[in-house]
């Protein structure tokens, strides 16, 4: 027994480590797929260089993301087969045919029209370019909406029946499947995720390009862009948050219980507790610090409203409370510093100071990166959250996994661990030198020449970059 849930502890932190691997990448090339073709968009609308140069400068980053999360994306889901087979076999009726739609329109409308919008600017209208890179961003967007259809209907499983063999089918609707009851907060709420972690990276690449020239206007306008996405997102997120919360306690009361730290009932109205350190064994919240009454306020909009705790589900169905408290409190921490970012620049606009302030540029670099940090919390959140089920309420983690022994699942863990770090690295090493050169009037795209100002490679920018005047005025705020 003893062996067989290490063997099952094993793949969870393999899965685990590799969906945290590849999860970052389509948070990233989702978000930048949108903002290229805005960017192609208004260049084809206005006529100015510099969004043409910001596409260019952008699309070879969107290259590498894009590459990067189709080979992790690859080996993440031969583990459905490896490592959880049981769960393949049971849950294979209803996942295998979502999952093949994400492949039969997703996958192919970008692959078909990737080679266009990467290497067709001068082999094709400037239209059908621009077609093409909308193709590419539907197709970031259709892959994420079956993605998450699948994962939602593992959180609210509707729509199926039980066959006799005990795999679940599909029932009398496929659309009750496909539009569970949290598909659509979840859906929306990642959308705005990948598109604040876009903004962030965005303006914090715009914001250190502003530290060492205040006047290059293609930074000016990348980082413009980005905190208007930050300021009118920023809310919207917030809100949406707000709503799969309410709709998580209607359909995973255990969730948001360990979510709030809820060991305990509240008949006359529960806390917000907002710091503190969950104490599973002795059932409490230890040091914490609590807003009276606030939680039921939130998840109930009623200062008194009665609130159950963890003490009204059978221990053996209860998550794990510490884990997802934290990592909670992390999503929502980062979304509430995105929103004071984004308030911050309009006030700095109002100032005509977007461009000037110093204080304001290093705080959007150190916000760079949050947006990652940000939606790896909130899968924390939801999928340890669902702990201990795979299908909540229906079919156990324990009862899921392939029947591997620990030493098999730990050597392949080892192995994804070594391989991972080596080649993700060296990706995320040349993505940062990418961004480490400033966007140029001229800017050449992924296919480059050796006599322009970037090499061949498309990285590395020559002497005539300094010194390339600006041919348009600089933006305004």
């Amino acid at each position: 027994m003893f062996e067989q849930f290490d063997a099952i502890l094993l793949a969870r932190i393999q899965f685990a480590f590799t969906v945290s691997f590849h999860f970052i990448f389509p948070a990233f090339s989702i978000g930048l797929a949108s903002y290229l073709a805005v960017l192609e968009g208004l260049w084809l609308k206005t006529g100015k260089q510099v969004y043409m140069d910001l596409f260019k400068y952008w699309i070879k980053i969107f290259a590498v993301t894009f590459a990067m999360g189709v080979v992790s994306g690859i080996v993440m889901s031969y583990q459905f087969g490896t490592n959880w087979a049981v769960f393949s076999d049971k849950a294979g009726p209803v996942i295998g045919p979502l999952m093949a739609y994400e492949v039969l329109t997703a996958f192919f409308l970008e692959a078909g029209f990737l080679g266009v919008m990467l290497f067709g600017m001068n082999k094709v209208g400037k239209k059908l370019h621009f077609t093409a890179t909308l193709m590419v961003a539907i197709g970031t967007f259709i892959s994420a909406f079956w993605i998450l259809s699948v994962n939602s209907w593992m959180q609210t499983p509707v729509g199926h029946e039980i066959a006799a063999n005990g795999q679940f089918v599909p029932g009398d609707s496929w659309w009750d499947i496909v539009f569970n009851p949290s598909f659509p907060y979840r859906l929306f709420h990642t959308l705005m995720a990948t598109y604040l972690t876009t903004a962030f990276v965005v303006g914090g690449v715009g914001a250190w390009h502003l530290l060492k020239d205040k006047t290059n206007a293609h930074a000016r306008k990348m980082f413009s862009m980005a905190m208007w996405m930050a300021a009118l997102v920023a809310p919207v997120q917030i809100f949406a948050g707000d709503l799969h919360g309410l709709n998580t306690l209607e359909h995973q009361p255990a969730k948001v219980m360990a979510m709030e730290g809820h060991y305990d009932s509240h008949p006359d109205g529960a806390p917000l507790i907002l710091f503190g350190i969950p104490n599973s064994k002795e059932k409490r919240v230890d040091y914490k610090i609590e807003i009276p009454k606030a939680s039921s306020l939130i998840l109930k909009h009623d200062l008194n409203a009665p609130l159950d705790g963890l003490d009204t589900v059978p221990e053996a169905d209860q998550p794990p409370v510490g884990m997802v408290f934290w990592s909670f409190r992390i999503m929502v921490g980062i979304g509430f510093a995105m929103l004071g970012i984004g308030l911050w620049s309009l006030f700095a606009r109002l100032r005509k100071k977007l461009y000037d302030w110093s204080l304001l540029h290093r705080a959007a670099i150190l916000m760079g990166p949050t947006g990652f940090i940000a939606v790896i919390a909130g899968w924390i959140t939801t999928e340890v959250g669902r702990q201990p089920f795979t299908i909540y309420g229906l079919l156990r983690t324990a009862d899921s996994a392939s029947p591997l022994a620990a030493p098999a699942v730990a050597a392949s863990l080892i192995a994804f661990i070594i391989v991972y770090f080596f080649v993700f690295s060296i990706g995320v090493w040349y993505i940062m030198r990418l961004m480490s050169h400033a966007p140029y009037v001229g800017e050449k795209g992924v296919k480059s020449t050796e006599t322009g100002p970037v090499r061949t490679a498309g990285i590395t920018p020559g002497p005539a970059q300094k010194d390339t005047p600006a041919t348009e005025p600089k933006p305004t705020e």
